[in-house]
This record gives C-alpha cells, structure tokens and sequence, in this order.
C-alpha cells in the first residue's frame, strides 16, 4: 500500500492509503498487536514503528499511548494524518489569535474544537503550521496505538511548539 504513494505524495492520496493499512490484518498483526505486549516504557507516549519514503517523501509512524500520555500543543512543518487503531485518542486543535510570524517567540492560542478518535472514527488531517495546530493524548486508562502518516518536512524546522501558559512558541528542529 506504502508503493501507491508517489514521490511527491499528496494529503489526498495518503488518506485512502492509511485508511486501507489501519485496516490491513497483516500489518496489524505484524507491527500493532507487538506493540499490546511490549512492557510499558514510561509515562510518555513513544514511536513503536517507523518507516520513511525514499528522500523524506513520507513517513510512516505508529505511536504508543501509555494510559495519561499527550504531547505538547505543536504543529508540523508537513502535512499529517493519523487514526486510532487500538483504544481512545483525544485530540485538541488550536488556531492562532496574532497571525504567523516565524521571526517571533509569541503565539497567542484558542482552542477550536476537541474530539475523541476511537478505531473505525476515520482520520484526521493536518496542513502543515498554524493550519494544524494540535494536542494529542490518551485520556483512558488503557493503552492505545495510533498510525501516522506525515507528509515530506519543509525546511530544516520538523514544526513548532506552544506552550500557552506563556504565549510562547519555538521551533521544533528534530530530524526524521
């Protein structure tokens, strides 16, 4: 399925492509139902799996949810998918109050809309920076897995990070 994305593969494709593979039983069986047995590693959420197209084109993650576990509010300098697999996901969305200023350390956020990912709800999308500015966590107290696929990285910058408390913003400089 990962072949039918070209090398310059859109949003609009990768969707129907991990929507097929989030139901492939062979990759769940080979690279999710692993992941259920694997001791907890912690508090936070962590990569399970990756997979990466030839020259960034894609990149193919699945993410464990230890039961609390979210990450920071941040965007990506890519666009995004992902869907649940096994348990719940919460995810937040933000949009920005002061405009986009990449020079600037001060970001100003509203949250637009929460919503609770389970298997079988569909996919949710990003648009690479401030259209797809997100939080993302496990609120149960089960474990949960969610695949992502993410789009080729603009720049050196993987994406930003908020912390609203303070207004602040900063880039996000990890390499895939």
């Amino acid at each position: 399925m990962l072949s039918e994305l070209s090398a310059d593969p859109t949003l609009q494709v990768a969707v129907p492509v991990l929507a097929r593979l989030a139901r492939e039983l062979t990759f769940l069986d080979s690279y999710i139902l692993p992941l259920l047995e694997q001791p907890e590693r912690g508090k936070d959420w962590h990569m399970g799996y990756c997979c990466d197209g030839k020259n960034g084109s894609y990149s193919l993650q699945v993410f464990v949810w230890p039961p609390g576990s979210k990450t920071q509010i941040h965007d990506h300098s890519c666009w995004g998918a992902f869907c649940c697999v096994i348990g719940s996901l919460s995810e937040k969305r933000y949009e920005r109050l002061d405009g986009y200023d990449l020079q600037s350390n001060r970001a100003r956020l509203r949250k637009v809309w929460q919503r609770l990912w389970r298997r079988g709800d569909g996919i949710s999308t990003l648009l690479p920076f401030e259209r797809g500015i997100h939080r993302v966590g496990n609120p149960t107290e089960s474990k949960a897995i969610s695949v992502h696929l993410y789009g080729p990285q603009i720049g050196d910058v993987d994406g930003r990070d908020y912390d609203p408390s303070r207004d602040y913003v900063c880039d996000r400089r990890e390499t895939r």
